[in-house]
């Protein structure tokens, strides 16, 4: 659980900078209201779905039925919510145009998180919940990625020297892929378990 605390807190200190960005710079924001809605959401979203998720993934608060549920009305909306930002974002895209690859990354790793809470709501309601609970890892895995993002384009600087966009788009989508590769082992494993 402090891994995961940890590896959120890159990307959530990176969104509380870009909102401070945003209400302290007018002209950093993008030139429509709507795409600012979008920015917040994702933020906002994200950092509590990275938060409150971390938790879910300790045997003592997952023993506790009542939190985890609890905990868990508040996951997956805060997960849609900033996946569809993440979404409108990558759809509306307004950066410069050396950047569109990058927000296709993202598009494509956006859309299967949605699609993964939706999976985990259906489960749940089902009471599926070893489906449940491996459809929520792997929502988690992709929301968490912005901290294993920032990890694989410090080694590479480390190692590689400077990145320039096309290498970022390819590390970022790495870093997706460490992820989810990460979550299907996690999942597999409770499977052998279980």
């Amino acid at each position: 659980m402090t891994g995961l605390l940890l590896l959120s807190a890159l990307p959530i200190l990176g969104g509380v900078l870009r909102l401070e960005e945003l209400g302290t710079d007018p002209a950093s924001a993008p030139s429509s209201p709507a795409l600012t809605v979008a920015i917040v959401a994702h933020i906002v979203g994200m950092s509590v779905y990275c938060l409150l998720g971390a938790f879910q993934f300790s045997p003592a608060l997952r023993g506790r039925r009542a939190w985890h549920r609890r905990a868990g009305r508040v996951l997956i909306p805060a997960g849609m919510i900033g996946a569809l930002g993440s979404i409108v974002l990558a759809v509306f895209f307004y950066g410069p145009a050396e950047e569109f690859a990058l927000a296709i990354v993202r598009i494509v790793f956006a859309v299967p998180m949605l699609g993964f809470l939706m999976l985990a709501t259906r489960a749940i309601a089902r009471r599926r919940f070893d489906a449940h609970g491996a459809w929520m890892t792997r929502a988690y895995a992709i929301a968490i990625t912005g901290g294993t993002q920032a990890l694989v384009l410090i080694v590479w600087s480390l190692f590689g020297g400077e990145t320039s966009i096309v290498s970022e788009t390819w590390l970022v989508g790495v870093g997706f892929v460490i992820n989810s590769l990460v979550a299907e082992g996690i999942i597999r494993r409770r499977l052998r378990r279980g």
